[in-house]
């Protein structure tokens, strides 16, 4: 991989913070022209970096107002390819994970209520064939939310 240096990093962290900021203000806080910002953000998708941008929409403000995670026992490991398959048509679910420890996988997803997060468990993540038990927290409240450490010291990529 390319080297990341510590302008990179320093566009890292302003973006991360605001992706709608304007290149302009980003090049000035950098003090390096906008051309040089527009150059290196395009560097960091191609090289992977970046992988994406866009709007986070609130979950509670289209109703769905429980956060719950779903831990998944599978039958047998092999089954995960299939299950994912399966979980992929169940819209709710907005993240799922291979995981090691108690569960095969761990899955995030949102429900109005808990008559709907029911609805979710027992009509259609249980009826996946290869669950075998499912195990459910739900979140209270979100008290954290960032991107990874950009500024942290990296002997590989200084």
């Amino acid at each position: 991989m390319e080297k990341i240096d510590s302008l990179d990093k320093k566009i890292l962290e302003i973006i991360s913070g605001n992706a709608r900021i304007p290149f302009k203000d980003v090049a000035s806080e950098c003090g390096v022209s906008r051309a040089a910002i527009h150059q290196r953000v395009q560097r960091l998708i191609d090289l992977g970096v970046i992988i994406g941008s866009g709007y986070h929409v609130n979950p509670s403000s289209l109703g769905y107002t429980t956060c719950t995670y779903v831990g998944i026992t599978l039958e047998k490991g092999s089954m995960y390819k299939g299950v994912v398959e399966e979980l992929m048509k169940i819209p709710e679910i907005v993240e799922c994970h291979f995981t090691t420890g108690p569960y095969t996988m761990l899955t995030k997803l949102y429900a109005r209520d808990n008559a709907h997060l029911m609805e979710l468990l027992n009509n259609k993540m249980q009826e996946i064939p290869g669950v075998i038990a499912t195990e459910t927290l739900i979140s209270l409240k979100q008290s954290i939310k960032k991107e990874v450490p950009i500024g942290m010291p990296d002997e590989k990529s200084e």
